[in-house]
């Protein structure tokens, strides 16, 4: 098995764990932990910069940045956005639906309906920028400008999900779970999408 496959499993498994012990109702052991420490950052200039920072997890900002995206980039490209978008968006809805997770009921600060788990903002978020952080890897060929924009890219994933957590709508096993979930499902997109390529490439220098 290859290397991807590997780190595809291990991530997988780290996210059934999760979800078995909250559909146990396990204590999940670093749930109130980091909870209380973003809470213990609130303030009135945090909870507007929250505000914004979730923003950008919302349905019509990433459906603005996939259009966009889909209309730029290549056929084998548009497949691996799509691909891992619409099954990152059907896989969390089901599984909300499955493990049925309450949201947090105290210290909100905006409204959220439905269940908690997984984040649909930070699977959603590994989705669309995850994807970024793939196609400037492979695009830029500028070093400083390529660890910029991969950085970048990065604190814009982790800042949606400390916003779930800090507006109180999530708690922390759920982005971390997300993120598990999500991260998997665009590895393994990648990983297919880019394998019938090479195997594409391949045929066709035996045909000369």
């Amino acid at each position: 098995m290859k290397k991807k496959y590997w780190i595809i499993s291990i991530l997988l498994f780290l996210f059934f764990l999760l979800m078995i012990g909250v559909l146990l109702k396990k204590q999940i052991f670093f749930d109130d932990d980091i909870y209380n420490g973003i809470f213990s950052l609130r303030n009135t200039y945090m909870d507007a910069f929250m505000k914004e920072i979730t923003q950008l997890g919302n349905p019509i900002p990433i459906l603005c940045i996939t259009v966009i995206l889909l209309l730029l980039i290549s056929n084998e490209e548009r497949n691996i956005l799509g691909i891992s978008v619409v099954g990152t968006v059907l896989i969390n809805q089901g599984l909300k639906r499955i493990v049925r997770r309450a949201r947090p009921e105290h210290l909100r600060l905006i409204k959220q309906g439905g269940f908690s788990f997984p984040s649909g903002h930070a699977m959603i978020s590994i989705a669309i920028y995850g994807f970024l952080i793939y196609y400037v890897y492979k695009k830029i060929k500028n070093k400083y400008l390529k660890i910029s924009l991969i950085i970048l890219l990065s604190l814009i994933i982790i800042g949606i999900g400390m916003s779930r957590i800090y507006l109180g709508v999530h708690y922390p096993s759920d982005i971390v779970s997300g993120y598990l979930l999500a991260l998997s499902i665009l590895l393994l997109v990648i990983s297919i999408v880019e394998s019938k390529l090479g195997g594409k490439t391949n045929g066709k220098n035996g045909c000369k």
